[in-house]
């Protein structure tokens, strides 16, 4: 029987018991037994010791629940997260076998998991920030998932992170990143003079210290907030993109801007047309809501472009949406009105959030799928 608190999610295929132990932002807890998986409530961050002992609690509480003694033990690639450091050290006091599961690769996955999609399919995966296999931050990542199986196809051209993480939650460094990708670094001072740290922003970027690329949409998000100005610091999580959605929202949709995205011979998606574009709207004043849509109806044509082009070199007619940003309701219904054809099918979370809480999920399933003696490590 199912904890009224938890959801119950049925799989397309049986398997050992999985403990999957989620990420670090919007923590959740995944637990299978048979062809059913249990998700925690939300545990929420793990940055704080109370988070950490609900974590310890939701495990402890699941496994009584569901009589479940777990044969395997999941976990983000991030050897920093909490989430990844209770994993191992469970796994080596029950002496089971372990599977680090990439950030991404989990977002598809929980959305193959609860569709119960057994094939090979395309992933479009749209967030904030995740580890990728090569140890960079990934966050705008065009994915084939078969199962076990993860292949990166492309991603999005890879934007400066000046500060490392405080480029998260100050949109102007981003904007300042999207000016030296630009090659216009000699205009960050003048722009942001209201920044105390204007000058040694654009001083990291010129020198590149401490400014780790990464291809996530989130940070895309932020620079044309901060390029618009309509956010340079962020309050919480996600406000200059919800910002910016808000006002795409006001003012109703607009064509997509020519010639505003390439796509490289490696397949990179490369958005700086548009951010070129946004630096135009913002010094020819014009509305912002006007900007702000012109924005979403450009992302929206060049992944709609990137999948269509991925799909027919592949052969493959399965999309999953995942990740954080598609929370974006913009976002998701333009892509899939774009994409809406009666050859390709598009799935995406519905029992479930797009965000890392359907992390553990996704972790399971490719816990699931894999084969044991080639890819999990045992804890002696």
């Amino acid at each position: 029987m199912t904890n009224s608190n938890d959801t119950l999610i049925p799989l397309a295929i049986n398997g050992p018991a999985i403990l999957a132990c989620g990420a670090w932002l919007k923590s959740t807890i995944c637990v299978t037994q048979g062809n059913n998986a249990y998700i925690s409530p939300l545990i929420g961050d793990l940055a704080t010791a109370d988070a950490r002992h609900q974590m310890d609690r939701t495990v402890q509480r699941m496994c009584q629940d569901y009589s479940i003694k777990p044969q395997i033990v999941t976990h983000d690639l991030h050897p920093d997260f909490y989430s990844t450091q209770f994993a191992q050290a469970y796994a080596e006091q029950q002496h089971i076998l372990t599977l680090a599961v990439q950030h991404h690769h989990a977002h598809i996955a929980a959305v193959c998991a609860e569709h119960k999609l057994t094939q090979p399919i395309l992933g479009l995966a749209l967030d904030g920030i995740g580890l990728g296999t090569d140890n960079t931050p990934w966050g705008g990542e065009l994915l084939l998932v078969d199962g076990a199986r993860l292949q990166r196809l492309g991603h999005l051209t890879t934007l400066a992170l000046p500060g490392g993480d405080r480029a998260a939650l100050e949109p102007w460094r981003m904007a300042a990143a999207a000016l030296a990708r630009l090659n216009r670094s000699n205009e960050i001072m003048q722009r942001f003079s209201d920044q105390p740290a204007a000058e040694t922003v654009s001083t990291m970027l010129a020198k590149n210290l401490n400014c780790p690329q990464t291809s996530s949409m989130g940070r895309l998000f932020d620079a044309g907030a901060g390029l618009l100005e309509v956010n340079s610091i962020q309050s919480h999580e996600a406000q200059a993109a919800i910002q910016l959605q808000q006002l795409a929202e006001q003012h109703g949709e607009v064509a997509a801007l020519a010639d505003s995205f390439q796509i490289t011979e490696n397949n990179h998606l490369d958005f700086s047309p548009l951010l070129s574009a946004m630096i135009d709207c913002h010094d020819a004043k014009h509305d912002t809501s006007y900007a702000a849509a012109l924005f979403h109806a450009t992302l929206i044509a060049g992944l709609a472009a990137w999948v269509e082009k991925a799909a027919c070199q592949h052969n493959i007619s399965l999309l999953a949406l995942g990740g954080g940003c598609f929370h974006n309701a913009v976002l998701r219904h333009g892509l899939k009105n774009r994409l809406a054809t009666p050859s390709f099918h598009l799935f995406s979370a519905q029992q479930i959030q797009p965000d890392d809480s359907a992390i553990a999920l996704g972790q399971a399933w490719v816990a699931l799928r894999v084969d044991a003696g080639r890819k999990l490590t045992r804890k002696a």
